[in-house]
């Protein structure tokens, strides 16, 4: 039964990719947490940072740059494959005019839903969204 449905889904995008040619990328939006934040907590005043070694040894100018991680991060990676230069973060001041349309990074280390998500690092509430009330 799982079988035979695998085969159906995988035929019906074979062939929907086969009718329809693929559209070509304009722009790429990111927003997500320490996993796919690019540099943005650079520019806050937090202690969430990856601006210092060992963060960035494997990217290719050897440096930090921001990214949680050693090298280049998932939608760099994206941004590589659909022949795009990786976004910058939002709070970038080189992020303007033709940069803006290419796309923007909006992740942030620490970011979540609830009010006290990343208490321990001290993030400013940028003010972009309204508080949540929380029940006593």
């Amino acid at each position: 039964m799982f079988g035979s449905r695998l085969i159906v889904v995988l035929g019906l995008s074979l062939s929907l990719t086969l009718l329809y040619p693929q559209a070509e990328a304009r722009a790429f939006f990111v927003f997500g947490d320490s996993l796919v934040d690019n540099g943005n907590n650079n520019y806050l005043a937090t202690t969430a940072r990856a601006d210092n070694y060992p963060y960035g040894i494997d990217y290719p100018t050897h440096r930090a740059t921001g990214r949680f991680s050693n090298g280049l991060n998932i939608p760099d990676l994206i941004s590589e494959k659909i022949g795009m230069p990786a976004t910058l973060p939002y709070l970038s001041p080189a992020l303007n005019g033709q940069n803006l349309l290419v796309g923007a990074n909006f992740a942030s280390a620490g970011i979540g839903i609830l009010n006290d998500t990343g208490v321990q690092f001290d993030l400013p509430a940028i003010g972009v969204f309204p508080t949540i009330p929380t029940k006593s």
